[in-house]
């Protein structure tokens, strides 16, 4: 288990990071999100170890992260930070190296991971003239190549088409049922809600949303309502604590201040002919993580 508790960086007199805290226990995926600039960088080098002029304390499986400990952490940074001019080949056998591995252990890993993610072929190319996508392949190959206890996930997608963020999911899922203690981080909130069950959103590097993300959703009181069918827009804006009303493709999104709004919506749909949906669901993490960072901005 990974424990963050009350840590604090400064960067002369400006403070990174604030008196953060959490927990990410063993098989578990941890959100740690935020725009860009709140601190999420910083966190992560401090776990690294590659920041340690902070307050607080962080460990891994209650002992203090050191040397030692970061052969066990995988890290799959935001930024390309492959060495572009080595080939695949001599790019792993480094980061493995790094890792104190064995030649032969890395080889043989690189071998399943280059097979599963079917490239191959690309073994003995510079990473120079790989593509983006197959160059996001190699800086992951990169993270998981120790088999780490503790794996960080910043943006791993990117670069990524449909089929292969599928093959992402597959292998983090699997990392996760291993028992590997996971922290992932994306602006693409779907992901976020995908993988993780909990989360710290940070801003100005002190979290202002912390905790269950299905908690979250239901403390967070505006509601959503879908609904097929032939509305009128307007009129349904006229209506009390309706907030707005979004047209999709082939449905109406209806935004609610709060669950006491659906009685009177539903009266006016019930009126309404071709009426096939009518379903409240929570708000998305994604207005949450708006409304939230907005708010905290105003302050």
């Amino acid at each position: 288990m990974l424990k963050v508790e009350n840590i604090t960086k400064y960067y002369g007199d400006f403070k990174a990071v604030d008196n953060l805290s959490f927990e990410v226990k063993d098989g578990e995926i941890f959100g740690l999100l935020g725009i860009n600039g709140a601190g999420k960088t910083t966190t992560f080098r401090m776990i690294m170890k590659l920041l340690d002029d902070y307050s607080g304390k962080i460990t891994l499986d209650n002992k203090e992260i050191d040397y030692n400990i970061t052969n066990k952490i995988g890290f799959l940074t935001e930024e390309r930070s492959l060495l572009t001019k080595m080939t695949v080949k001599e790019q792993i056998l480094f980061y493995g190296n790094l890792k104190d591995m064995k030649d032969n252990d890395i080889l043989k890993k690189l071998d399943y991971w280059l097979d599963r993610f079917e490239i191959s072929e690309y073994k003995d190319k510079k990473i120079k003239e790989l593509s983006k996508g197959n160059q996001q392949k190699i800086q992951f190959i990169s993270a998981i190549i120790n088999n780490p206890k503790l794996l960080i996930l910043d943006e791993p997608f990117s670069g990524l088409d449909p089929l292969n963020v599928e093959e992402f999911k597959r292998v983090i899922l699997e990392f996760k049922e291993k028992g590997s203690t996971i922290i992932f981080s994306s602006h693409r909130m779907e992901h976020v809600e995908m993988f993780c069950e909990k989360l710290v959103i940070l801003l100005k590097g002190k979290a202002v949303i912390s905790g269950y993300i299905n908690d979250i959703k239901k403390q967070y009181r505006k509601k959503n309502i879908r609904v097929k069918g032939d509305i009128i827009i307007k009129d349904l804006k006229q209506i009390d604590g309706v907030i707005d009303v979004e047209k999709l493709a082939n449905e109406y999104i209806i935004k609610i201040e709060d669950e006491s709004i659906i009685q009177n919506v539903f009266k006016y749909v019930s009126k309404c002919k071709n009426i096939t949906k009518f379903e409240v669901e929570e708000a998305t993490l994604n207005e949450i993580f708006i409304a939230k960072v907005g708010e905290a901005y105003e302050k």
